[in-house]
């Protein structure tokens, strides 16, 4: 996978689709508003280069789940379980493609949803 085909694929095209199906847990802003960070996380990963350490992806992972928490608290909590897996899973291919190698869950440390 490459980072363009990841950003085609980020959590909050299904959450589109979750509106029509008249799930009342998304809006119009929190989506955009979550693409808008998704986009961020992806070109600052990109901007590192082709060899980045994992401090510096692990600096976009942190930046990118705060983010998200800040969507999170201002958006009434719109981020539940099925939500959460999907933007860690999202956000942890994002690192994998920046080159980090990593089992864990990258996203607990900083995580509030």
């Amino acid at each position: 996978m490459t980072f363009e085909e990841l950003i085609q694929n980020k959590p909050t095209l299904e959450w589109k689709q979750r509106i029509d199906e008249d799930d009342d847990l998304f809006t119009d802003e929190n989506i955009n508003a979550t693409n808008e960070v998704l986009d961020f996380y992806i070109s600052s990963l990109k901007e590192l280069g082709d060899m980045p350490t994992e401090k510096a992806i692990l600096e976009r992972v942190k930046e990118v789940v705060i983010r998200l928490n800040e969507l999170n608290d201002k958006y009434d909590y719109f981020i539940e379980t099925m939500e959460r897996e999907e933007l860690a899973e999202f956000i942890e291919e994002g690192a994998k493609l920046a080159g980090l190698e990593s089992e864990e869950d990258i996203t607990e440390e900083w995580r509030e949803w």
